[in-house]
């Protein structure tokens, strides 16, 4: 059998996914109930048998620390193997902090030098799906490639948001272009890379190769060195904007959604806190819903998924919307299609994406402008204040951060900077 060891990139800041990524690292993000990003390529790994694993961290990694702890809920909490989280460091021949995903490679190729692994498997650690790397190893091996990259088709509107090949007879990649603003061509990277290690250490000797995307893959094709691409037929999805949050948490509402997370022979595993079970009161309407452990609803939720410990109160009502654990909804407040982060208490009366406005985000106007609100982590929103549509809660923004306004306009924001 083919040895590889994995490494996943874990490191990065995301500003395209606003609040949720003011307090941790965008693996840490909360997904699909009970769910963190960081565990779909970690379950994944195991799953295929690959139970030696490096997390690779830099930007706000305490919460993603946490969570992975000594890797017990995946089974690698291993004497030999394991999970390892490599943190980032300044000095040495480095310099700085490390600029890119091939540079946190770099910082650790002592660690690549010391696996006992021929091969390499390089992941994002903020993508959703599903997949049995061990076809893909193999496919690698038997086609001599020094590097194989996981490739899927998308949506020609998405093709900027991907790194975008052409292949060869021999499905050889003989073209990349990096999130290209006009292309005919739908095959896009996955951000799933399968070196050789030897191939790779060397590669990584010239400190020119900053990121697997914008730098390596490239210059391995300009080289016409051995690139091949394996297509993977299945769900996956790039997480890393608002809007694709949103819609990646609301498919999984279908009736047969595309992710199927209650598959016993693949399972999703994760840190799961000791919660009661679910409680749907008397007189509370619950309809096409994800609820997680210890959540308790007195009101009406439709078509939304509630993270562990979320109270919705009776009168509440909770719309098309994503609850992080432990908000608090109180009685008539209304949350329609909106983000909410941890901890956040909305106050009695409190309408958060309200009216038909749908005014694009004044500092994200690119990435907000579908109409969906978000409210940071641990924030308030006062009782009777009214959020329109597009707006912007920052982290541990409290009652006084909104002034005399009872009214926020859509697009508008309010509160500042996260705290640490």
């Amino acid at each position: 059998m083919t040895r590889a060891f994995a490494m996943i990139m874990a490191g990065g800041a995301s500003e395209s996914l606003s609040v949720l990524t003011e307090t941790r690292a965008e693996p840490a993000v909360p997904f699909g109930g009970k769910f963190r990003l960081i565990d779909f390529p970690l379950s994944n790994c195991v799953n295929s048998d690959i139970y030696n694993v490096a997390v690779l961290t830099q930007y706000r990694p305490r919460s993603l620390n946490d969570h992975i702890g000594i890797g017990k809920p995946w089974d690698l909490d291993r004497a030999s193997g394991g999970v390892r989280l490599l943190q980032p460091y300044r000095g040495g021949p480095y310099g700085d902090w490390q600029r890119g995903t091939a540079d946190a490679v770099r910082r650790n190729l002592d660690f690549v030098q010391a696996q006992n692994e021929d091969h390499v498997l390089i992941l994002a650690g903020d993508h959703i799906y599903l997949m049995d790397y061990r076809p893909m190893l193999n496919h690698h091996v038997q086609s001599d490639a020094e590097l194989t990259v996981g490739v899927r088709r998308v949506n020609a509107y998405e093709t900027h948001r991907y790194g975008i090949i052409s292949v060869n007879n021999e499905n050889r990649i003989v073209e990349f272009h990096e999130k290209p603003r006009r292309t005919r061509q739908t095959l896009a990277s996955m951000g799933i890379y399968i070196f050789r290690k030897d191939f790779l250490m060397s590669m990584l000797q010239s400190s020119d190769y900053v990121d697997f995307g914008y730098d390596v893959l490239p210059a391995m094709v300009e080289q016409r060195r051995a690139v091949g691409a394996y297509t993977f037929p299945g769900y996956w999805a790039d997480v890393g904007n608002v809007q694709a949050y949103w819609e990646a948490n609301m498919s999984l509402l279908a009736e047969n959604p595309a992710l199927d997370l209650y598959d016993r022979e693949w399972v999703v595993h994760t840190r799961s806190e000791e919660r009661a079970p679910s409680k749907i009161g008397p007189k509370a309407q619950v309809n096409g819903n994800l609820l997680a452990n210890g959540c308790r609803v007195d009101g009406v939720v439709e078509r939304s998924i509630l993270s562990p410990g979320v109270y919705i109160a009776e009168g509440a009502i909770v719309r098309d919307s994503v609850i992080l654990n432990d908000t608090i909804i109180e009685p008539g407040a209304v949350v329609d299609r909106s983000i909410i982060d941890k901890e956040v208490h909305i106050g009695a009366g409190a309408r958060v994406g309200d009216g038909d406005d749908n005014t694009p985000n004044r500092t994200m106007p690119e990435e907000i402008n579908t109409g969906i609100s978000l409210v940071g982590k641990g924030s308030v929103v006062p009782e009777g204040y009214v959020l329109g549509r597009n707006v912007i809660v920052h982290s541990y923004t409290g009652e006084e951060a909104y002034g005399k306004r009872k009214k926020i306009a859509s697009g508008n924001n309010v509160g500042g900077a996260a705290r640490r």
